[in-house]
């Protein structure tokens, strides 16, 4: 869903909120929830135009200058521009549908990062393990049941952690909410809710998982620091991530642990970074950087993954009429 912008429901108060949120991050210093804690609350948007991988034109280099910056931005509106005004005079039926035409996508600015992966320090992920060869290879997800399909696609969650929370090509807004004890975390796709205590409770037993996984969080200075553990032993770090249906022998079992840092460093801007330890398909961990940006939204919509998904009645209808061809074939 794109954003929309609400500005005729802007709440006055922001003009006083925003001036004092702006001298607190000028003296060096996040600014503070009433009851003292650094305040990362509000509706923030990432983006997905910065590669994953450091390109190999890139290595050597993390950042990139701004005359590079405003000509690849620039590159991509027009070629934006160019699917907008080809999927405008599309009319003719048949043929590959394919995904949503351009005019849905949001993947957002590109920054002046060569790459999301900032370690390794080559900008790549770090060769796999045995296991994650296989895994790598395995067989593609197929047609036969519901079961073989992307956890995505059944609309149970974008992946689990850590994927539910990378940018991809649209849906990269995250609201925050805090009270005394709690840090909540709202992602729009998929609608997912991650509820994050800042207290010293213990993890529950290896066994008691989730989708994303159990976390416990606390401040050091300006960043909130959380810990995820206990991820369903389905959920999987291996990239590409939408290459797998959630088997029970394709995930990255219970060894998959985060580390998460949420630093506040501006009013309108909050730094994300997340060490991933996927002990069973990579054999050294990895870290993920990149900045979400405050959006002027009072709301975030509610992405309605169920509401008209006959995507999964077409996939397997599609499967079943193919075994039909095929036995028919073979008689």
């Amino acid at each position: 869903m794109r954003k929309t912008r609400l500005r005729a429901f802007a709440v006055p108060v922001l003009a006083f909120v925003v001036p004092v949120l702006a001298a607190a991050t000028a003296a060096g210093q996040a600014p503070r929830t009433p009851w003292g804690d650094p305040d990362i609350q509000g509706i923030w948007s990432s983006s997905g135009a910065t590669p994953f991988e450091r390109p190999d034109d890139f290595q050597g280099r993390e950042t990139l200058t701004e005359e590079e910056v405003a000509e690849i931005r620039g590159a991509t509106e027009a070629r934006n521009q160019a699917l907008l005004d080809a999927s405008a005079q599309r009319t003719q039926a048949g043929g590959n549908v394919g995904a949503y035409n351009n005019f849905w996508m949001e993947r957002g600015a590109r920054s002046n990062r060569t790459s999301m992966i900032v370690d390794p320090p080559n900008g790549r992920f770090p060769p796999l393990t045995e296991a994650g060869e296989m895994a790598r290879n395995s067989r593609p997800r197929g047609d036969d049941t519901w079961g073989d399909r992307h956890i995505w696609e059944r609309c149970v969650t974008r992946g689990g952690m850590p994927n539910a929370m990378f940018p991809r090509s649209y849906n990269n807004n995250m609201q925050v909410f805090q009270s005394p004890g709690w840090v909540v975390m709202l992602l729009e796709q998929v609608h997912e809710l991650r509820a994050v205590p800042l207290d010293d409770r213990p993890f529950p037993p290896q066994h008691v998982g989730q989708w994303n996984g159990l976390s416990r969080g606390r401040f050091e200075g300006d960043t909130l620091v959380v810990e995820t553990r206990n991820l369903d032993s389905r959920v999987s770090a291996l990239q590409p991530w939408s290459a797998f249906s959630s088997h029970d022998d394709e995930g990255s079992g219970e060894g998959l642990t985060l580390v998460e840092r949420f630093t506040r460093t501006g009013p309108d801007s909050l730094e994300y970074e997340v060490e991933v330890s996927d002990t069973q398909m990579y054999t050294r961990p990895w870290t993920v950087a990149y900045p979400f940006e405050r959006m002027t939204d009072q709301v975030m919509y509610e992405y309605a993954c169920h509401e008209g998904n006959i995507g999964m009645e077409g996939i397997l209808s599609g499967g079943r009429a193919e075994d039909a061809a095929e036995a028919t074939d073979k008689q």
